[in-house]
């Protein structure tokens, strides 16, 4: 696997890539508090028939921690990240908030994602009963504190728009 990082309108983003170029498009993002690491098996098993990308989400890994945290920053830092690689027709891999980053994704821009595949994704719906924000474990952690914050605060009371815009997502005929 090789690391790399691209500039997205300030935001360093870093990710893994594997596989040969040519190669049908996967990128993979984290759930909340992981990196892209956490796929390093999934990307092993992956790469042989496909070129795999795994991305650092704003605040995780090796991207940047700029202190601003939201799914629809994170969602337009995916985006980016797929204009500035010129990546189109991808499979967008997400889990958990993963998940929530790439349906917005594909809500976003239908055409640029080929497939979507959502493993424990958060609903796009108020959480009942709301979830606290957990005390901050001690000690250095591999992500800005802070995410854990702001997407909790959108997983309690989520924008209605998100709900209404799935249905921007269609399934092509294969």
């Amino acid at each position: 696997m090789e690391l790399s990082s691209v500039d997205v309108d300030g935001i360093e983003l870093t990710y893994r890539t594997a596989g040969e170029g040519g190669l049908p498009v996967l990128v993979l993002l984290h759930a909340l508090g992981e990196d892209s690491s956490d796929w390093n098996a999934v990307v092993e098993a992956l790469a042989p028939a496909h070129r795999v990308y795994a991305l650092d989400l704003r605040g995780h890994g090796g991207s940047s921690q700029p202190g601003a945290y939201s799914l629809e920053l994170m969602r337009s830092d995916v985006l980016g990240f797929l204009h500035a690689l010129d990546l189109d027709g991808v499979c967008l891999i997400g889990h958990s908030m993963g998940g929530a980053v790439a349906y917005l994704v594909a809500a976003a821009e239908p055409k640029r994602v080929r497939r979507l595949v959502l493993e424990e994704p958060a609903p796009p719906l108020p959480a009942m009963p709301p979830r606290e924000v957990p005390p901050r474990p001690d000690g250095t952690l591999s992500f800005d504190w802070r995410v854990v914050e702001a997407i909790t605060k959108q997983r309690n009371d989520p924008d209605p728009a998100w709900w209404d815009d799935l249905s921007h997502i269609t399934r092509a005929r294969l």
